[in-house]
């Protein structure tokens, strides 16, 4: 895992710290859904893999799950590889009344790797898409 990876664990890490102890805003990559949070959770991870997210790590405990990076535009020739990446942060949170609060957060980057040098460019969008679609398939299978 690259130091920019574990920057972005942490810093998301944080955020989900922080949020906790605000109420969450009006965003697109935040539901909330009236199941209980183990049910969530399960649904959550299962939806992550029928849509083809593979998990790379995960802590029910605290309630997050990282998928591992898929190739948006991407070429990978073994010792050479470009283009763009992503991958998803799933943070579910149990509320008051039987509710849980889902977040999903996607993480967007132009990547160069030439043998075992990794250089990666972090990307901003405003597309939600990818984190609607995600959202919308929990919803259903709840």
């Amino acid at each position: 895992m690259t130091r920019r990876h574990l920057l972005w664990l942490l810093a998301a890490g944080l955020g989900a710290m922080l949020s906790t102890a605000s109420p969450a805003s009006a965003d697109d990559r935040t539901r909330t859904f009236s199941a209980p949070a183990d049910r969530v959770w399960t649904v959550a991870r299962s939806t992550l893999e029928s849509l083809g997210w593979k998990i790379d790590k995960e802590d029910r405990d605290v309630g997050w799950v990282v998928t591992k990076s898929r190739g948006v535009d991407h070429e990978d020739y073994g010792v050479y590889a470009k283009g763009t990446r992503h991958r998803l942060r799933v943070m579910v949170k149990g509320r008051e009344g039987g509710k849980t609060e889902v977040t999903v957060e996607r993480r967007l980057w132009k990547e160069e790797r030439i043998l075992w040098m990794d250089k990666e460019e972090d990307l901003h969008t405003t597309d939600r898409t990818v984190e609607k679609r995600v959202l919308d398939a929990i919803g259903k299978s709840l």
